[in-house]
């Protein structure tokens, strides 16, 4: 499979930065839209033809150099017995964990409730253009700890995990443990079913100190990464607002790391390990303003860094924003492709 994005995850050089894009599969696509009029987001997750159909649309709609699997993070914390409904509100657990006086004495496995993930993943590989691959992912364990203890949709705070893991550090472990080993098979049975490359998504890394996440979650963190490395499988690792504690990822870890829109692409090329690509930055609100205004940034700020920098995927810093003018995204998927890098 000839593609910008293996063989840049891989280290090659290549002519320009591969471009593909987090929640893209979704939310400003027109497409989508129509769908999500007959279906519920259920129902498009867990029927394989809808979600590969899902998953592709970016290729076909946008462009882009990637498909990411059409899924959520939350069918890990299913997997370990909790009852999840995704209303349009936002995904909601029957009974969150702090719930419980034993919160730990819930979590039951149960694979079967991620089992049409990787009938998805088969009929991806089955159906996708020949050039496209595909990125497998799953949730960050802070990120998806986070949400199993919380029974506000509209909480972003995460009070009460954060309280609990303060309260209880040792059943917290004890949890992310469980997560941990549960997410080492989810992501190992995603590489055996085809996944190219995989993202351990991690989006309220800063929700904790800098030194607690090190401590706590990293080293968990490299275990579900170290199995799917073993697999041969490249790896991305998007701690978001860890901040300055990016600088504690090394080769050892992961094979890129994503970086958020609150870090210069610079500062962070200057303190992650050398032999680790990195991904992002772009603001997505950004995207927000005229083609004009987009444009100028981009030559500004992100042509001159992908003509130094192979070791570069372009990508958000977060997640695309549902109300984004779609026209907007694929303008600058169009300007990456279709600039002059000046690589050497």
């Amino acid at each position: 499979m000839q593609s910008v994005f293996l063989d840049t995850i891989q280290g090659k050089q290549t002519e320009r930065p591969p471009v593909w894009f987090m929640r893209q599969a979704g939310r400003v696509l027109p497409n989508y839209r129509a769908l999500k009029e007959n279906y519920t987001f259920s129902e498009l997750m867990e029927d394989p033809k809808l979600a590969a159909e899902v998953t592709l649309m970016p290729i076909h709609d946008l462009g882009v150099d990637a498909a990411i699997l059409f899924s959520d993070i939350l069918v890990v914390p299913e997997a370990l017995g909790m009852s999840l409904e995704f209303t349009d509100a936002g995904p909601v657990f029957g009974k969150p964990l702090h719930a419980y006086d034993e919160p730990l004495k819930q979590l039951t496995r149960n694979m079967d409730k991620v089992a049409h993930v990787y009938d998805v993943i088969d009929e991806i590989v089955k159906t996708r253009p020949a050039n496209i691959p595909l990125i497998g992912f799953c949730g960050g364990l802070l990120t998806t700890f986070c949400f199993m203890f919380r029974d506000n949709v509209r909480d972003i705070t995460f009070k009460n995990a954060t309280e609990f893991l303060y309260k209880d550090r040792k059943t917290s472990q004890q949890i992310i443990d469980a997560l941990t080993d549960i997410s080492i098979e989810y992501a190992v049975k995603q590489a055996e079913h085809g996944v190219e490359a995989f993202q351990l998504f991690e989006t309220y890394g800063g929700l904790i100190p800098e030194d607690l996440y090190l401590e706590m979650i990293l080293p968990a963190s490299k275990r579900i990464l170290d199995a799917v490395r073993a697999k041969g499988i490249p790896t991305i690792y998007f701690p978001k607002d860890l901040g300055n504690g990016i600088s504690a990822i090394n080769k050892e870890i992961t094979d890129f790391v994503g970086i958020d829109w609150r870090m210069s692409l610079k500062h962070a090329r200057s303190i992650v390990d050398p032999e680790v690509g990195l991904q992002g930055n772009l603001d997505p609100r950004l995207l927000y303003a005229d083609q004009k205004t987009i444009e100028e940034t981009l030559n500004k700020t992100y042509l001159p860094f992908g003509r130094d920098n192979q070791k570069w995927i372009f990508n958000l810093g977060h997640g695309i924003l549902p109300d984004l003018p779609v026209e907007n995204v694929k303008f600058v998927i169009d300007w990456v492709k279709n600039t002059h890098w000046q690589r050497k």
